[in-house]
């Protein structure tokens, strides 16, 4: 919402800008026309008939053997002017910039045969056109303080019923997120009692298949209405300033690790963290951090096969905390990259699709991090994530070693 307000505010501000630009812009290039006339017109008359000592208001003439007036300027005639003239009998005229000023020069033989040099300041013109330029810069500084006003009025009232249909989006998505919660934690219970009966009983094989298939279907739904209450949270409160806390992430994603260790040991993985010895803090929710390390997890057993290996890496670089998840899985085509943390994406091969990614990096985003992935088809994955570092946080030794742990 913030996006569209301030781009309804820039789009204002530039069109008010544009329009006063190309107001100005004529009004100027029609004044300096204008102006260029009546001094032609002005030089060419006092050139042809002004006298010598009375001359055109703004023009000084110049003749052979005649004393030029007083207040003449300095550096005219021009000599070269006036030769080519006698000699072609043709009128020569130039601009010539002299004395801080701009003059238009007009050298010409009259009817009468006397050769005449008229000289027009056009100091009082062009001060015009820089009063010109004065107005037009007080307008325009007038025109950006009225777009945006203009713009954040608009956009307030163009955005206002986005936001409130949003905004009760979100409280439905929240609801029915809670409200369904309890039901399906009784009826994932229940599916698990179920299950443990079925084990313990002379029941077909299909049944306790169909019950195992049960309390899985159950658990994964249950995961996307945490995910949808996580998101739902986010969107509603995007600052949550009151719940971040210092987060050490060697220690949660150990933690992490090993609350996965029997599903990596039942796919017959090796999982292993490296990260130093002393902590790697962050600023924010731990919750929602251990959630997404554990997407990041989940996503990597997910996806690689038996034997496989995933490396859990954490280092500090640059004032930044960077959480590396690597593993020797399927992998995705490198133009997927970017697609995969779209919702419920699904890649060409089946893999890597629905909401967790997607979230991942709203939780990392909330956090002011990024998240990035990398890969090739067959040759495993790469996904990095990358956290501002508390301030806070302890300077490394760097005598200290890096420590390994397996599970």
């Amino acid at each position: 919402m913030r996006r569209a307000r301030l781009r309804i505010s820039v789009i204002t501000a530039l069109t008010i800008t544009l329009l006063i630009t190309l107001v100005g812009g004529v009004a100027h290039t029609v004044m300096t026309h204008a102006q260029d006339d009546q001094v032609r017109r002005e030089l060419r008359y006092g050139a042809a008939r002004g006298g010598l000592s009375s001359p055109p208001v703004c023009t000084w003439l110049y003749a052979p053997g005649a004393t030029p007036l007083a207040n003449a300027p300095a550096g005219f005639p021009v000599r070269a002017d006036m030769d080519r003239a006698r000699r072609t009998g043709q009128a020569v005229e130039r601009t010539v910039r002299r004395n801080d000023t701009v003059y238009l020069v007009r050298t010409q033989v009259r009817t009468d045969g006397e050769l005449v040099q008229a000289v027009f300041d056009m100091r009082f013109q062009l001060a015009d056109r820089r009063y010109l330029w004065s107005a037009l810069g007080v307008a325009e500084i007038v025109g950006l303080i009225a777009a945006a006003v203009t713009g954040a009025v608009l956009g307030n009232r163009a955005v206002a019923p986005l936001a409130e249909a949003l905004a009760r989006q979100r409280r439905f998505v929240a609801d029915a997120s809670h409200e369904l919660r309890t039901p399906i934690t009784q009826v994932y219970t229940r599916a698990q009692v179920l299950s443990r009966q079925a084990a313990d009983e002379d029941l077909p094989a299909r049944h306790r298949d169909g019950l195992a298939r049960l309390v899985g279907s159950v658990s994964r739904l249950g995961e996307v209405l945490d995910d949808l209450l996580l998101s739902a949270s986010l969107a509603a409160d995007p600052a949550r300033r009151s719940e971040h806390r210092h987060v050490e992430l060697v220690t949660l994603a150990r933690s992490v690790v090993a609350e996965e260790s029997d599903r990596t040991h039942e796919g017959g993985l090796t999982v292993v963290v490296n990260g130093p010895s002393y902590p790697l803090c962050v600023d924010g929710i731990e919750s929602a951090l251990r959630r997404a390390v554990g997407e990041l997890l989940v996503n990597a057993i997910g996806h690689t096969p038996a034997g496989g290996r995933i490396e859990v890496d954490l280092a500090r670089t640059g004032g930044t905390v960077q959480l590396t998840v690597a593993d020797t899985g399927s992998g995705f085509e490198p133009a997927e990259a970017e697609l995969l943390f779209e919702r419920f994406h699904r890649g060409d091969g089946g893999g890597r699709y629905g909401l967790g990614l997607a979230l991942l990096r709203e939780v990392i985003a909330h956090h002011g991090g990024t998240v990035a992935a990398t890969g090739r088809p067959g040759c495993g994955a790469r996904f990095t994530v990358r956290l501002p570092e508390c301030v806070s946080a302890p300077v490394p030794d760097p005598a200290q070693p890096v420590t390994a742990g397996r599970s």
